[in-house]
């Protein structure tokens, strides 16, 4: 008789081909409502609205912005369900993340029918009791997951942290410097994000890194640019004072010095994304190291290079930093390109910070000059870090 660890080979072989098929029936749903994704979104928001309009206060009430955000994470997460490893860190963070939301384990149901219900009405070609069941199996995995990490974040970390403004530099017209006084500890590293919510957009979360490696006297640091009918944006740069109250999600983010290695880092930020690489050369200097760092500060003009005179003190204290800036209207170059002149770079760990354009163009241009892929880190083009609306 088999015991605890020694399933039979033949049997993890059977479960292993029904994770592939449930994935091969994933995948195939995923690429038929491709084309009418919104219309699918619509419909799952106008379901779960509907059947459970309790629910709907977990949601902004405008939903133009956030209105995919969930479907598309369902999404994600289902395309990654034969990737074991990644499938379960990508949805403990989401688990995590979502009880700033107020999400409860018994809504997790609730969505999940709503989202077969979108899916069935949609996918009508690929559609059949044998998908309906790969979807069950699939959403019932993720679903737990998710609560799970949620459980176990509940016994150590709030959902949320409530953080005062005590300081607010408006550096341009339209870039803002924000120190903030979380109400208790938040622990973060180098290089990582939050989520914000303000007062003025309630239930309206958006993304910024941390500009600084963690202080000693636990205050924080964000820079802020205010975009076109940017909610969240606009309110922080023109209407936030010192002793106003925002409210912070958990950490989030891979973008991290790997400190058990001493290549050199190569790092490209572009606008407010120079925030989140002036927090790893601080981070750095933190550890005492002397590792080669070469940062690459992008804007469109000079004048927006609104960081450029801390950057240049930190090249000054630390004799392996190099700090080079690169402007449209100078150069004449996108950030990536300019970076091509230089190097090699080989031999680098690869930082991109910045608008999702300039992350795309930056990897294609670092791979092409012999950055392995895995050495290349930068959090998700979907949610431009920094720059958030």
């Amino acid at each position: 008789m088999a015991k605890g660890g020694d399933r039979p080979q033949a049997v993890r072989g059977e479960a292993h081909m029904d994770a592939s098929l449930d994935a091969l029936l994933i995948r195939r749903t995923l690429a038929e409502i491709a084309p009418m994704s919104e219309k699918v979104t619509s419909y799952f928001y106008a379901l779960l609205f509907v059947r459970h309009p309790e629910l709907r206060t977990l949601f902004p009430p405008a939903m133009d912005v956030q209105r995919d955000r969930l479907f598309n994470a369902l999404l994600t997460a289902a395309e990654h369900i034969d990737n074991p490893p990644v499938l379960t860190a990508y949805l403990q963070h989401l688990g995590r993340g979502h009880r700033k939301y107020g999400t409860r384990s018994e809504h997790y149901p609730a969505v999940g029918e709503c989202l077969l219900g979108a899916l069935s009405q949609y996918a009508t070609d690929t559609w059949d009791a044998e998908t309906e069941r790969a979807w069950v199996r699939a959403y019932t995995g993720i679903s737990q997951i998710m609560i799970d990490a949620a459980a176990q974040d509940e016994l150590h970390a709030p959902a949320w942290w409530h953080a005062e403004i005590v300081g607010h530099d408006l550096r341009t017209a339209d870039v803002a410097v924000l120190t903030l006084r979380p109400d208790q500890p938040y622990p973060f590293l180098a290089g990582q994000y939050t989520s914000l919510e303000t007062p003025w957009w309630p239930r309206v979360w958006r993304h910024y890194s941390f500009a600084s490696a963690p202080r000693s006297d636990g205050l924080l640091s964000l820079h802020v640019k205010a975009v076109p009918a940017g909610w969240v944006s606009g309110a922080l740069v023109h209407r936030a004072r010192p002793g106003d109250i925002i409210r912070l999600g958990p950490p989030a983010g891979s973008m991290t010095v790997d400190h058990t290695t001493d290549s050199g880092l190569l790092c490209l930020g572009g606008g407010t994304g120079i925030a989140p690489i002036k927090a790893l050369v601080e981070d750095i200097a933190e550890h005492g190291e002397r590792r080669p760092v070469e940062v690459f500060y992008g804007a469109r003009t000079d004048h927006d290079l609104y960081d450029i005179d801390t950057m240049l003190r930190l090249q000054q204290a630390h004799s392996w930093l190099s700090v080079r800036a690169v402007t449209d209207q100078r150069a004449r170059l996108r950030l990536p390109d300019a970076v091509r002149s230089y190097g090699p770079w080989s031999e680098y760990d690869a930082y991109l910070s910045g608008p999702p354009g300039m992350i795309r163009r930056g990897v294609t241009t670092l791979r092409a000059s012999g950055i392995p892929l895995e050495r290349i880190r930068h959090d998700t083009v979907d949610e431009p870090v920094g720059a958030g609306d």
